[in-house]
């Protein structure tokens, strides 16, 4: 749901807002998903997050350009765990920012849409008295 906020910018704006909030979103759930479950595959990764296997290629790409995310070789491990994904702690560092900013955003959203319900509510409530009028008249 698009915020009461945004519509009043420019139609390419709200567009171009919107590629980037789902891309710092799925950034976001990567590293959330890798602080949690570092010894996923991107295969595994995308299934998690839904989406295609060379978007997650793409997107794991992008964090360790960054340097919020490493590769870790531990073939050589009596584990054998093979490769490892691995927050940085710029990678860490981002994911708490972006995790507040999200909250942010949400709040604003739920918020907004409080107002949106009670006005609704109220906008309602006389439709709602003559109907209930009508049944305690049939009864």
């Amino acid at each position: 749901m698009r915020s009461r906020v945004s519509n009043c910018y420019p139609l390419h704006i709200q567009m171009a807002s919107d590629r980037t909030e789902a891309k710092d979103f799925t950034h976001y759930k990567v590293l959330q998903l890798l602080k949690q479950h570092p010894d996923l595959s991107q295969r595994e990764m995308a299934q998690r997050l839904g989406i295609s296997n060379g978007g997650m290629h793409y997107c794991l790409s992008a964090l360790m350009d960054r340097d919020l995310v490493k590769l870790g070789n531990f073939a050589s491990s009596k584990h054998k765990l093979g490769y490892v994904y691995l927050l940085t702690p710029q990678g860490i560092a981002q994911k708490t920012a972006m995790a507040g900013r999200f909250l942010e955003r949400k709040m604003a959203e739920y918020e907004a849409l409080r107002a949106e319900i009670a006005a609704l509510a109220a906008d309602a409530q006389p439709a709602i008295q003559p109907a209930t009028q009508l049944k305690s008249d049939l009864t």
